[in-house]
């Protein structure tokens, strides 16, 4: 019963047996190889238009090299203050973009309003050169608390962020789960909406390492390559890097995978509230939240669930963990089973 994150899963087979496959033989590295190039030829198709992509091994790379490249060390980049830029990536932003600022904001859900972000943006005009300058927007899709922008929220966001002259970023670690449980298409919900560049992770979704920096503006991403290479991240064997991407795309994977992981989450969430444990907030994505009886969350630990006990600032109203009570976080993933789900259900409603 482990559902303390989709990072715990093993890797898709697909996936496994597309790098044992390539494993063979010799190719050149860094990238300049026919197969990179199918790749990013394929997520151009995926999202309908050019764009220009760099794959590198973590959502940390991908988030921090590509803020670091549409904010200037003076520059702020704005995100809910419960987000993984803020929260998980110890400083990595800031340090590959040379001092830039992250500035947190609130948000039931950990979802940003635009009244909140003008709010915010508004205290960082006006005194210049003594602050530093809006330079970008970030936010999670699925957010941390496994909730989803909407496209109409995502244009409405982006709208604002453009007319203060801010690039917007989405960090698109399960990018594949909002996708899935909107039914929208790629376009719809990145640059048709107003995203310029998305980190697009395959590694919760069922990779072994393997996340990509789109642009949805090529002339955007002018010397990216060269900040890739000087943060480290432009892998020698750059093959294995694009074997994942292109098994992970390769007859709609990603999709189908991510579905799976979302419908184990709705059975999880729907078994819980049968027995009193409603999610805190909608189930979205592939994630679940509930506040839990600490008593039971100590007797479902003794058992060998595993899961991650959390705190948020973004909880709906009137909701609260209080002293006897504890919120904790499960997420499913590919490799979640039905029989996982019942267990864990099961061993919650003994009490």
């Amino acid at each position: 019963m482990n559902f303390a994150s989709d990072n715990t899963a093993g890797i898709a087979p697909e996936i496994l047996a597309a790098l044992a496959a390539g494993n063979d033989g010799f190719v050149l590295g860094y990238g300049n190889d026919d197969l990179t190039r199918s790749v990013e030829r394929r997520i151009g198709e995926i999202f309908e238009r050019e764009v220009s992509v760099f794959l590198v091994p973590t959502g940390t790379a991908a988030n921090a090299l590509a803020l670091a490249h549409v904010s200037p060390p003076w520059g702020a980049v704005f995100a809910h203050a419960e987000a993984h830029i803020l929260t998980d990536e110890c400083g990595a932003p800031e340090f590959f973009g040379g001092g830039l600022k992250l500035v947190g904001m609130p948000g039931v859900g950990c979802k940003v309003s635009p009244g909140t972000l003008a709010e915010t943006v508004a205290h960082y005009e006006g005194h210049a050169p003594h602050q530093v300058v809006p330079a970008a927007f970030s936010f999670a899709q699925a957010s941390e608390a496994g909730t989803i922008y909407r496209p109409d929220e995502i244009a409405a966001l982006a709208k604002l962020a453009h007319a203060h002259g801010m690039k917007v970023h989405m960090d698109g670690a399960r990018f594949a789960n909002a996708l899935v449980r909107m039914n929208a298409s790629p376009a719809a919900i990145t640059w048709k909406a107003g995203v310029d560049v998305l980190s697009f992770g395959a590694t919760k979704g069922g990779a072994l390492a393997a996340e990509a920096v789109v642009f949805f503006d090529k002339d955007a991403a002018a010397h990216m390559a060269e900040r890739r290479k000087r943060a480290g991240h432009l892998l020698s064997k750059h093959r294995f890097l694009s074997l994942q991407f292109d098994a992970f795309l390769n007859n709609d994977c990603w999709v189908r995978l991510a579905r799976h992981a979302n419908a184990m989450a709705d059975r999880l969430a729907a078994g819980l509230a049968k027995i009193g444990l409603p999610p805190v907030w909608p189930v979205e994505a592939n994630l679940v939240f509930i506040l839990l009886p600490k008593a039971v969350e100590a007797r479902l630990k003794a058992s060998g669930a595993r899961y991650y006990v959390r705190q948020s600032q973004s909880l709906p109203a009137g909701v609260a963990a209080g002293p006897d009570r504890c919120l904790i976080r499960l997420v499913a993933s590919f490799a979640t089973t039905a029989e996982e789900v019942d267990a864990f259900v099961a061993l919650a409603a003994k009490g």
